[in-house]
């Protein structure tokens, strides 16, 4: 839980240097740049992501292998965990999903620096029947992830030729949620009590390393672009405490990689910066 909060503020410290620079570089007259050829710039993409075996695995054995979905009898002073068999019955997940981008950014001449707001369709395993065995009612099990990379990219080709090529990188966070199949009990591991898992989501946040490339036809002010990469993502471990103290309702192993592959296509807008709006003016 520590690596998560380092992550969050390591992540809130950069976005607020991010704001405080520009800001500091804009307000010079005569400063680093000239703030006149900034253009600004809005992109949406949409991507196929492959999934590395680990994280296929992770998802599937949460979601219908783990001990969130058993049935606890309490009787008496003896806790026993029987496997549900209406899990079997679950359609498991396959090792890919959509990605789907939103990315507002600046241009400088070749220097490109954007933030990549990325999100997913649900991916769900609808329930095989209203109730199991036991009488525990069953819901459709699902995971969706979203999340927040701050990107920097170079035009390889210069600032307008009409193809070009632009690798870029960066760092972020990303938020991981599933819904179990089922409302059960679940043991603490050192016995102390149980918790019951209602009908909500749980989450973990992951620290984010991406790298991609985009090759890219510039058509001023659109252009589109294919691009492929890789995303590094370091998951902590699902806590089930339900505000407990108790540090033993961890479900997943620590650090956990969810990494993904990808290919996909991006539309993007550029706007004109203040030099090309006053030129434009005067025409």
């Amino acid at each position: 839980m520590m690596r998560t909060k380092l992550s969050v503020a390591f992540s809130a410290v950069c976005l607020l240097g991010l704001v405080l620079t520009n800001h500091a570089f804009a307000a010079a007259a005569d400063g680093f740049y000239d703030k006149g050829n900034i253009r600004g710039f809005i992109s949406l993409a949409g991507d196929y992501r492959n999934m590395n075996s680990e994280f296929k695995n992770y998802i599937n054995q949460l979601l219908f292998s783990s001990g969130a979905n058993t049935v606890t009898d309490t009787a008496g002073k003896v806790t026993d965990t029987i496997y549900d068999a209406s899990i079997g019955r679950y359609n498991h997940f396959d090792d890919y999903y959509m990605g789907l981008h939103v990315q507002f950014g600046a241009q400088y001449k070749q220097f490109l620096t954007w933030f990549d707001v990325n999100f997913m369709p649900t991916q769900i395993s609808e329930k095989p029947a209203e109730y199991n065995a036991y009488g525990n009612r069953l819901y459709d099990a699902s995971w969706f992830t979203y999340g927040v990379d701050w990107m920097f990219g170079w035009k390889l080709f210069g600032e307008n030729a009409v193809i070009n090529l632009i690798p870029a990188a960066g760092f972020g966070l990303n938020l991981l949620s599933v819904h179990f199949a089922s409302n059960y009990d679940y043991p603490y591991t050192d016995g102390s009590g149980w918790v019951e898992l209602r009908n909500r989501y749980y989450s973990t946040f992951a620290s984010t390393f991406n790298a991609e490339v985009e090759l890219r036809l510039n058509l001023d002010p659109f252009s589109i672009g294919g691009y492929g990469g890789y995303r590094v993502i370091r998951y902590e471990p699902i806590s089930i405490s339900e505000g407990s103290d108790d540090t033993t309702g961890l479900l997943g192993d620590p650090d956990t990689s969810g990494d993904t592959w990808f290919v996909g296509v991006k539309l993007t807008w550029t706007f004109l910066s203040e030099t090309q709006q006053k030129l434009r003016d005067r025409l």
